[in-house]
């Protein structure tokens, strides 16, 4: 501070306002005298000075948006001339620090205050704490300065002493707001004013840092770009100089879209398409991310067979023997794909190839039991067509996108299922086989069942779009055949686009046949045995086929052949069992144990489940086939009390109905059927299905619950030897049902001789094999009453023991 000016004396100072700008004391900077105040405060200044000969002072106030600050610096005006470019200025030197008081009057046009100068107390000597901040004040600002390349202003910094004036230092900051450089302003402690300098400073610092590490990383990754982008061009140059000599163009020709593109063998809208996509990737950035979709969309439509084909083999009877030879029975799919075959052969012969941009493809389901042979199928027809085979497995599938695709704006899009299936194949007429289409299920993201409308209708297939391609794509030439154990899972839009061919299971015959010629060969090679060493009797087989496995296809079967075959393996290792050996029908039980499934017509009529009245043998149709159902009644102690009817073993609404139906029938007419009724009404009647884990529906249980009702009233037996499928209405009318092939073969199974089914099935024992008919007797009928005569034994046991 000057020494003529001490501490809390009063002032009367001409103001010189600063806009947005803030001069602490001991700086030194130059004003330019254009603006009018700034003027008149100098000339103010100098009037006064010229009368007490000291130089001129002026109050230096911050004013921002027109409001001044409470405290001004004390100025002297060192020199008066011209600023660098020409114009008028004043060189000004900050003094002190000063309180703002009240306006008074003073000469010329000046703005005149009176102002308080403010005291600075500095502790002497300085405490350690206050030393120790104007060093690291002191390191901050040399930092500082270093990086911007002040070097002649460090060792000025490195001179200044005093605390005050260490801190006003800080006003020559440029990376100081104007509201910063206020506060240091009216902060008057120098020791709190040099420990807010430090502050600001140390956060500049390490803002400073970010911005340079920013700035770095930034910069690096141009240059990187740049110097990509350089070699880049350079490699084109180089291989378009290679090109016009006539060379190969660089080992990266490969990756030129547009040449392979011109070069593939493409439909001419897909062309099309391909090409603009190429156009995208030539504009796209090689760091854009679109580009490294355009690629992989690219390379699969080019990997597509688009124009490959392979040519049917038009030899009927030669694919006929191919099937015949891989499968047994299975006569209606053999039909129908030699039908197709006959049909492909004579449009070509006619030159009748294609038809209005269609093919002749086939869409098959192939409907049945697990274990008939639906997916080995699959493969024996490519065979016998000379095409491509693909599985697509569909159980499970919830996604819709599995099978039309993901959109390409998805990270890691892929076409559908039905699209990886014809470039798995490597031609566009393959055969491919949807397996386990009932078990598609729905969610959130879609159906798949509805996804699967467009591919597998013959009248739109030939125009499949697939979200991932975005093209069209010809499957009018596919043959797509469709597994499924339960024909009422599949929804009956899909249904009604498909061929159904039904798989009812095999005759015993039929797996004998199998066994034979396909299984035994295959489990010898398994187990390690040559064809020779170990041999089949046909009794051996039938056996193993009627009472160690009850199923309509064969997979049972295989497995207890297998299981054989390891035995005779593992007994020959240990020396127990001498080969060449043949399995005999008597070997069985003490190679594999006891039979599982012993036919009730081959027990001791005391333990037969038709002993006693009351016990009837129906027919059902389940997931794995055909099967025997038995029906229990029985009538409630009149004594105990207890009435209506009792239903149990998981029953289905409809053959809930069916038990009512039946009762009801029984009321109203057992009085002309020679039956007790009055039971019926006094005491309450339970009808149960064993196996009661299972549940089970349908109508097709109606006469069977009527003659167990009536056995159990009347105390006669029911044959056991009988089994019957029917529904029955409230008139005593015998009402058609389904699956009558696989309940027959379910009674042949079982050792059924005598089958009772409704007249108007009759027209279904036509796909019942001839040699199933020829073992059974089978009575159509048309009322209940016909269905008691057939069933019913004539011996009699009173209601009271039967009940």
């Amino acid at each position: 501070m000057a020494a003529d000016i001490k501490a809390n004396s009063p002032l009367t100072l001409p103001v010189l306002p600063l806009d947005d700008e803030v001069v602490l004391p001991g700086m030194v900077v130059p004003l330019d005298l254009s603006d009018t105040d700034v003027r008149a405060a100098v000339e103010a200044a100098q009037a006064v000075a010229r009368t007490s000969g000291n130089k001129p002072k002026v109050l230096l106030v911050p004013r921002v948006d027109g409001t001044y600050a409470a405290t001004g610096v004390l100025a002297t005006v060192e020199q008066v001339g011209r600023l660098s470019d020409g114009d008028p200025g004043a060189l000004i030197r900050g003094v002190g620090r000063v309180r703002i008081g009240a306006g008074t009057t003073g000469p010329g046009a000046a703005l005149w205050v009176e102002g308080t100068v403010v005291e600075e107390t500095v502790p002497d000597p300085l405490p350690g704490a206050v030393t120790e901040l104007a060093k690291e004040y002191k390191a901050l600002a040399t930092d500082w300065l270093k990086k911007r390349g002040a070097w002649q202003v460090v060792d000025r910094v490195q001179q200044i002493e005093g605390v005050s004036q260490l801190a006003d230092n800080s006003g020559y900051s440029p990376f100081l707001t104007t509201a910063q450089k206020i506060e240091l302003l009216e902060t008057g402690d120098p020791v709190a004013r040099l420990r807010l300098a430090t502050e600001q400073l140390r956060e500049h610092l390490a803002e400073q840092d970010v911005a340079e590490s920013i700035a770095k990383d930034v910069q690096e990754g141009v240059d990187k770009q740049q110097r990509e982008f350089l070699l880049r061009r350079q490699l084109d140059a180089v291989r378009k100089e290679l090109r016009e000599l006539g060379g190969r163009g660089g080992e990266d020709e490969s990756d030129d879209y547009r040449v392979r593109v011109e070069n593939a063998d493409l439909p001419e809208k897909v062309r099309d398409a391909a090409l603009k996509e190429v156009e995208k990737l030539e504009r796209a950035s090689d760091q854009s991310p679109e580009g490294s979709w355009i690629r992989t969309w690219l390379d699969t439509v080019l990997e597509l067979p688009w124009n490959e084909r392979t040519e049917d083999a038009y030899d009927i009877q030669g694919a006929k023997a191919v099937l015949d030879a891989e499968h047994a029975g299975l006569q209606d799919v053999k039909e129908r794909i030699t039908e197709y075959l006959a049909v492909r052969k004579r449009r070509a012969d006619r030159g009748l190839g294609v038809v209005g941009g269609r093919r002749g493809g086939a869409v098959l389901a192939l409907v049945g039991p697990p274990g008939v042979g639906k997916t080995s199928l699959g493969e024996s027809v490519a065979h016998a067509m000379g095409r491509k085979f693909v599985r697509v497995a569909l159980g499970g599938v919830r996604d819709e996108a599995e099978i039309r695709g993901h959109r390409r704006t998805y990270v890691g899009a892929l076409p559908g299922r039905i699209v990886r299936a014809v470039k798995e194949a490597g031609s566009m007429n393959p055969v491919v086989l949807l397996d386990e289409i009932d078990k598609v299920g729905s969610d959130f993201r879609g159906d798949p069942a509805a996804a699967l409308l467009e591919v597998l209708d013959p009248a739109q297939n030939h125009t499949f779009r697939d979200h991932y391609l975005e093209v069209e794509l010809d499957l009018s030439d596919v043959v797509f055949l469709a597994t499924a154990n339960v024909m009422e899972a599949i929804p009956e839009a899909l249904l009604d686009r498909m061929e159904l061919v039904r798989l009812d299971g095999y005759t015993e015959d039929e797996k004998i046949v199998i066994a034979r010629d396909h299984l035994v060969p295959r489990q010898l090679e398994r187990a390690g045995l040559e064809a020779g060493e170990v041999t089949f009797d046909d009794s051996a087989l039938r056996r193993l086929a009627g009472e160690y496995t009850r199923e309509a296809g064969v997979r049972n079967l295989e497995r207890s052949v297998a299981r054989l075959l390891r035995k005779v393996a593992a007994q020959h290792e240990l020396g127990d069992r001498e080969l060449p050996f043949t399995v005999t029908e008597d070997e069985l039980r003490g190679l594999i144990g006891r039979p599982r499934h012993v036919p009730e017509s081959a027990q001791d009529p005391a333990e037969r489940r038709t002993a006693v009245p009351g016990v009837a043998t129906g027919l059902a149709v389940t997931g794995a086939g055909g099967d025997v159902l038995f029906v229990e009644a029985s009538l409630a102690d009149p004594e105990t009390g207890g009435s209506g009817l009792t239903l149990t073993g998981q029953l289905g609404d409809v053959m809930k109905e069916s038990a009512q139906i039946a009762l009801s029938f029984l009321r109203s007419h057992g009085a002309e059927l020679e039956l007790p009724v009055a039971d019926l009404k006094d005491r309450g009647v339970h009808i149960h299905f064993p196996a009661g884990a299972v549940p089970k529906d349908g109508p097709s249980a109606g006469i069977t619950m009527i003659t167990a009702l009536a056995s159990l009233l009347s105390g006669r037996q029911v044959r056991t030897d009988v089994a019957m499928t029917g529904e029955v209405s409230l008139t005593g009318r015998v009402l058609p049902i389904g699956g009558v092939k696989q309940k027959l073969l379910a009674a042949h199974r079982a050792g059924i001789t005598t089958v009772v089914i409704p007249k108007r099935n009759e027209a279904d024992l036509d796909d019942v094999p001839a040699e199933i008919l020829d073992k059974l007797e089978v009575h159509p009928v048309t009322d209940v009453r016909q269905v008691l005569e057939l069933a019913l034994s004539t011996a009699k046991i009173p209601v009271t023991a039967a009940a």
